[in-house]
């Protein structure tokens, strides 16, 4: 099973648009799924002093528990998401902080912080209005390799098989939209 996991809430959006080819191409390829649209769910992304109680006291919240189930059962996480300001939208990123907790994606052995989720792989596709030209030679695209692939995922075990970024999106044309969502056609297709 293939959990993809979107963050956006313009139902104009390229984004949606990305989300539709990869569930089209799913769907074509026979392979289940579960769609996760972070703001459709009203997802609360606040980590509470309530979760942290419920943790403590060896519980999860209910709709942690949810998410935290679909997980297991998929084998590819695909995270469609627009970078806002150099980083993920803060519904994503408090999906993150409250879902892929201790105990669930990692925890402490031996006094080492081990990731648990090994079994799991993810593509993760962003949209940028910033060109490539100002994202790869100042760093930044690697920045956020390192923050999210490295730092969110690796930590938990989870191998990023793909990292697409696509650049420029609201200045390209037509024709180069078209062919972004053919690159991501052709790019599931190859990890299915």
């Amino acid at each position: 099973m293939v959990c993809v996991i979107y963050a956006h809430p313009n139902p104009k959006s390229f984004n949606k648009a990305i989300k539709e080819v990869v569930l089209e191409t799913l769907s074509a390829k026979g392979v289940q799924y579960s769609l996760r649209d972070l703001y459709a769910l009203e997802f609360n992304p606040v980590l509470s002093a309530r979760d942290f109680e419920t943790f403590l006291s060896g519980g999860v919240p209910e709709d942690i528990r949810r998410e935290q189930e679909i997980i297991k059962g998929a084998k590819l996480l695909v995270f469609i998401y627009p970078i806002w300001w150099t980083g993920m939208p803060a519904i994503l990123k408090g999906y993150i902080d409250r879902v892929f907790s201790y105990g669930f994606a990692y925890e402490e052995r031996d006094g080492e912080l081990v990731g648990l989720l090994s079994d799991k792989k993810a593509f993760i596709i962003n949209t940028l209005g910033a060109s490539e030209l100002d994202y790869r030679p100042s760093g930044m695209e690697e920045c956020l390799i390192k923050t999210t692939d490295i730092g969110i995922f690796k930590f938990c075990s989870i191998e990023v098989i793909r990292h697409l970024f696509l650049y420029a999106v609201p200045y390209v044309s037509d024709d180069e939209r078209k062919a972004m969502l053919d690159k991501v056609k052709k790019q599931l297709e190859e990890v299915l």
